[in-house]
Order: C-alpha cells, then structure tokens, then sequence
C-alpha cells in the first residue's frame, strides 16, 4: 500500500509501526452546529482510507475526536486563539446550555455518520473529557521552557521548538513574513499558539476549568494531541483531516506533542481536499452550505452523496453541483438494479483479473475514482453473474456502497403479476391501462425497464 504523506511531500510506500496493526486519528467535528457535506467529504475519505486498509488485513485502531470546547470563532479568519469559543456562541443563539448544544449537534452528526456508512472508530474521543491529559502536557511544555505566560493565557513558544512548521513546508520566519494580522501585542512570535485560555472576567462560561495558571478552558490545538497520546500513544501511523489543517492546527498539534514527549508524533500525515459548491466555495454566508438534509428533501439518498465523493481523488478539490449528484445518483442506481437482476451461484468464484486491478487502484494512494471505473468495467465483462456478484461484494468492503442488502432481492409476487398484466396491455397497444398500471407500480416504490422484448423490475 503506498499512500501521501503530507509531511515528506511524496506518495511513500507504507510502513506501520507494527506490522499487523495502524494507530490511525482523525479530526472529527466541533459540535456547535450541523455538519455539511464538506465536512463529510474528510469524514468520508477517512472511511475509505480506513476500510483499505482492514482490506489489507491491518488490525486498524481508529479514534475520532469530538471538539465540545474551546474552537474559538478565530479560526475562521486564521487565528484560532481569538473570538468566542464556537459552543458558547451557539449556546447564547439557541437559549441553551453548552452541553445541551454539543449533545444535540453531536447526535445529529452521528445520525448523518450512519446514513453514510461510515465505519464507527474504535472510539469517539470528546473533547471536555479529556482536560487533565491537557493540563499533564502544558505542564511538561512548562518544564522544558517551551511555554509563557500572558493575561489571557499559557503559550506555547514556536522559536524554541526546532523545524516549527515543516508540515506545512515553511520556515518558521516564512511564516511570519505572512502571518496572520498579529492581534495579541504580548505575543512573542506571530505563529505562538495558545496551550490554555484564562476565562474573561466580564462574562461567565458555561465550560471552564481551574489549572496552575489560572481558571480557563484549553487551546483548540492541544485537544488533539491529548487525546490523540492518551489513546493511541506517543507515536502513531497515520493522521487525517482536511487541508485546512495542514498550515496551523497540525503544525501546532505536531510542536506541542513531540515537546512533551521527545518523540515523533505522526509518520503518516493524509490531508483531504476541499469540496467546492459550483465552481466557487461553501458557506452558510453564500447559501450554500449543504447538509444531509438538503439533500435528501431533494430525493436523494446518503449513499448517492457517498458515491459523488469517489468520483474525485481525495487530494483532488471536488465540484459539488445538484447535476453532479444526479450522475452519482443515477450511477448508484443503475449499480444496485444490476446487482438485483443477477442470479447467485455458490460455486462461482472471484474476478481475480478486475480484483487484482481493484487493489492496486485502492493501494495507490487510496485512488477511488480508478477503483470505481474497474468495478464498472468488471460489470460490463462476460463474466458470469455470480461471479460479477462475489466480486462485487469483495470490494464493496472499500466502496460500502451497502451493495449486500441488494443482492438476493426479490420482486413481491404482486408486482410481478401487475407488471406482466401490463406487459400484455403494451402488447396490445392499451396505452392507457398499461401507463396506469406503471404509476401504480411507481407508487409502491418500483419502477419498470423496458427493453425490446422483455422487461425489468428494480427498486426506485
């Protein structure tokens, strides 16, 4: 398996820590309001790399966090150690308590997770569980002077940490040539971060907590790394999130973890490309920032967006249009009215040829649009029903496109028997009874396929 590493700048053959087994963290969601398909684009892309890699056999210990603290509104503009934290502001717009916020928003992240098909981590880190393991690592940064102290905060020291910011390919005096518009005087180097904010005393918090240096709530950065290290240890094999992590939040997580420990943090660094909404970007200020939701109150399903994302390479940017999702929609369709109409055979065995072009197209850097374009080759071959049907199966492990729970489908008695009543009434040129009984086979959630001389039966 050969895969991007963010940190070397090269696709590089993959070698876990243990052989059997990868320690594999991605950044999941801040709970303060719904998730859009950008966000599951990562999320998605994550599965994928995931599943390829229980494909190859690994034992894949997988943890995804939960941010309920701390993600300050600053982010947004590139400074994540300014503004409001993003779950109070959310508690003061909705008349609710913090807590009530991020279960609710956690809650419906997880719904949208499952219609996706998103295999579960071994475990859902939450952020606000997790303060001592943060408070432990700030005060081992503290020993080593790497840390300072300001009036609103602990911070981490980013000239004392050697290589600061070689994940995002610059040097830290490059970096500050370009940094963001320095808003806190009492910093010492524009790329300082924050490891611990004090509490404002002009308002309380519902989310705060007392440390050595004052009562306050933890840095979004240092979240990460503290579950990260609690659950998986000091050095793991694979770290995911978007590619908007790759200039701040990961250089961040990378200073902050190995001045704790000595140790290297990530070996394998896999950021995801945005997903663009026609040809420009997502936002809730341009009205287009999708949810779940949208679209399915246009029809389509979770699986149908599943499958618009292998269309394009997770290092690649992705158009998001509403004609786009029509072609996967289509696409998925035409797949799952295949699979119902082949006939099962026990003895029938793989398509070792399409399989072994499958692997190497999910081997190579994890490239699903090639791996989908070989499953439809595989389709459109002369081989045998079953054997198109096993294969299927087989790497639907990568796809999971749920293609199972369509094969071995059976039409009910009464719709083969309405159909073929109005098979005859085409026949005979009765139009109007043979349109009528198509509406009312539509209406009980099947549509008809005709061909020259016979016809079909799928699911709608």
């Amino acid at each position: 398996m050969k895969i991007y590493n963010s940190l070397t700048k090269k696709v590089e053959e993959f070698k876990p820590l243990n052989p059997d087994s990868v320690l594999m963290y991605t950044c999941g969601p801040t709970v303060y309001d719904y998730q859009t398909i950008g966000n599951f684009r990562t999320f998605v892309n994550s599965d994928f790399v995931n599943r390829v890699l229980k494909y190859n056999e690994y034992k894949v210990k997988f943890v995804m966090n939960i941010t309920d603290v701390g993600h300050l509104t600053g982010d947004n503009l590139g400074d994540a150690d300014t503004g409001e934290d993003k779950l109070e502001v959310a508690a003061d717009r909705e008349g609710k308590s913090a807590k009530e916020i991020a279960e609710f928003y956690t809650g419906y992240f997880m719904t949208d997770y499952e219609k996706l098909n998103i295999l579960k981590p071994e475990k859902f880190t939450i952020a606000s569980e997790y303060i001592k393991q943060m408070l432990d690592i700030i005060k081992t940064l503290e020993t080593k002077g790497l840390t300072y102290k300001t009036s609103d905060g602990v911070y981490f020291d980013t000239s004392k940490f050697e290589n600061y910011g070689k994940l995002a390919g610059t040097k830290v005096s490059l970096v500050e040539e370009g940094a963001r518009v320095e808003t806190n005087p009492e910093k010492r180097n524009p790329t300082d971060f924050a490891l611990w904010k004090f509490s404002p005393d002009s308002k309380m918090r519902w989310q705060e907590w007392d440390s050595p240096w004052g009562r306050g709530f933890p840095g979004w950065h240092i979240e990460c790394s503290a579950m990260s290290l609690d659950e998986l240890g000091d050095t793991i094999d694979i770290h995911i999130g978007g590619e908007d992590h790759k200039m701040i939040h990961h250089p961040n997580e990378i200073a902050q973890s190995e001045g704790s420990t000595g140790k290297t943090f990530v070996n394998y660094w896999v950021h995801c490309a945005f997903l663009k909404v026609d040809g420009g970007r997502m936002g809730k200020s341009v009205g287009n920032a999708y949810l779940v939701d949208d679209l399915e109150a246009k029809g389509f399903s979770a699986l149908d967006l599943r499958y618009f994302y292998t269309t394009a390479h997770y290092r690649t940017k992705l158009n998001f249009t509403w004609e786009a999702l029509q072609s996967a929609s289509n696409a998925l369709k035409k797949l799952y009215s295949l699979v119902e109409s082949y006939h099962e055979d026990s003895e029938s065995q793989l398509a070792t040829e399409y399989l072994n072009r499958f692997d190497e197209s999910i081997n190579d850097d994890v490239n699903m649009p090639q791996a989908v374009a070989v499953m439809w080759e595989m389709l459109k071959s002369e081989i045998p029903e079953g054997s198109k049907l096993k294969t299927l199966a087989k790497m639907d492990e990568v796809l999971g496109l749920d293609i199972d729970s369509h094969i071995g489908y059976e039409v009910p008695e009464d719709i083969k028997k309405q159909a073929k009543i109005r098979w005859e009434y085409r026949k005979q040129g009765i139009w109007d009874k043979a349109d009528l009984l198509r509406r009312q086979i539509e209406e009980k959630g099947y549509e008809i396929d005709d061909g020259p001389t016979d016809y079909k039966i799928r699911r709608s």
